[in-house]
């Protein structure tokens, strides 16, 4: 069955491939190439090690997200993200302190640089621009092009790291439901997608930690394809929730992204690798019951013993989920690790104040934020919020 599935996939991926292909020399002569655009990705690094990624696309001008705009207005920019315009071959510049290097992106525009930098990067500061040049593509663009990667690489002096779920974590999806998510995702936008109420002021305070210093890097994993990159990079700007590397998942027909790119998958290797940069940090986990993350998270507390401080679940009123997520956190209790199932946001906030984790004066601003948050959606009920 594997070896047929795989046959079917390797086909399947040539096919798009010639098309992508043909599609692609077609558009540039007949001089139907719309402008080049760099679109750099949220990423992370260290005192010695960088690693950036981004991709090359032409731009589809995606209008930026409003209050009113219509289904229609929605579907045609989902649309525009899902029928990208990739340009391989593109060469880039990147300028790191006194260094410059050079990358060239893959067929489908994507560019990733792992660097370990001569000079330390020593600095305060938790995120770091990174000068990006586009230097030669196959089709015409801008001589001038360029943007600036944002690297975030955590203080010395930071407590411990957050590694975040999005979906049905912080923002509604109805992930369990392939109807109600399709919904949900097509027909909304960065502004009419909100979030679940408290979350920001919940994410602001683990932030905030106890150093006072709101130095504590957040790391957002999620199964959702790097073509919702912009509208979830919005989403959390417009909400004022803490910015953090977006570790999505690339979507496609080869075999590799067909078997090894799973949910849990995806999700797991890309939490140890982040565990792994930092041997110096802790981390606290936050998901929801609806998919696999008890179940990942159980995992991560197996392979890194002594590195999670707690783990946060939001129920979300699934009695199956909810019991695969109890019979987790029972498992975890003999190696002394709390895994919390919660309905709502300030039960966490207040098992992470009673830690040591919040300042416990963070609880009242998270209560406030979740009253005025209630009710900003219809039929929202208390029991699905976190």
């Amino acid at each position: 069955m594997a070896n047929w599935k795989d046959l079917f996939l390797k086909s399947a991926s040539f096919v798009e491939d010639q098309w992508d292909e043909l599609s692609f020399r077609l558009n540039n002569r007949l001089h139907l190439n719309d402008p080049v655009q760099i679109v750099p990705y949220r990423t992370y690094g260290t005192a010695r090690r960088v690693y950036i990624k981004g991709r090359v696309l032409e731009d589809k001008k995606i209008a930026a997200a409003g209050d009113k705009d219509t289904v229609v207005n929605n579907l045609l920019n989902m649309y525009k993200r899902f029928q990208s315009d990739e340009v391989p071959g593109a060469r880039l510049k990147v300028t790191l302190a006194d260094e410059e290097h050079e990358v060239t992106t893959d067929k489908e525009g994507y560019f990733v640089l792992d660097l370990n930098p001569r000079t330390p990067i020593i600095n305060e500061k938790l995120w770091h621009p990174i000068p990006l040049q586009l230097l030669s593509a196959p089709i015409p663009f801008d001589a001038q092009l360029q943007v600036a990667a944002e690297v975030m690489i955590p203080p010395p002096d930071a407590e411990y790291g957050i590694i975040s779920d999005i979906d049905d974590t912080i923002v509604r999806t109805a992930a369990t439901d392939l109807l109600a998510m399709s919904r949900i995702t097509f027909l909304n936008n960065a502004r009419t997608r909100l979030p679940f109420a408290g979350v920001a002021e919940f994410y602001k305070s683990l932030q905030l930690g106890r150093n006072g210093k709101r130095n504590n890097p957040f790391f957002y994993v999620s199964s959702s394809p790097w073509n919702l990159y912009d509208l979830l990079k919005d989403f959390l700007d417009l909400n004022s929730i803490p910015a953090g590397p977006l570790l999505l998942r690339d979507f496609g027909l080869e075999p590799k992204k067909g078997t090894e790119g799973g949910h849990m998958g995806h999700k797991f290797k890309e939490i140890r690798q982040i565990i792994e940069a930092y041997p110096q940090l802790s981390f606290v986990l936050v998901g929801d019951s609806g998919q696999e993350d008890p179940v990942i998270y159980k995992e991560v507390v197996k392979q890194f013993p002594g590195r999670v401080l707690a783990i946060y679940i939001r129920d979300v009123q699934l009695p199956e989920r909810k019991k695969i997520a109890l019979d987790v956190s029972e498992s975890l209790r003999a190696q002394k690790i709390e895994m919390v199932v919660v309905e709502n946001t300030v039960e966490a906030a207040e098992h992470a104040a009673k830690n040591g984790l919040i300042f416990t004066e963070a609880i009242a601003a998270i209560e406030q934020e979740k009253k005025e948050d209630k009710g900003q959606e219809p039929g929202k009920e208390e029991a699905t919020v976190l």
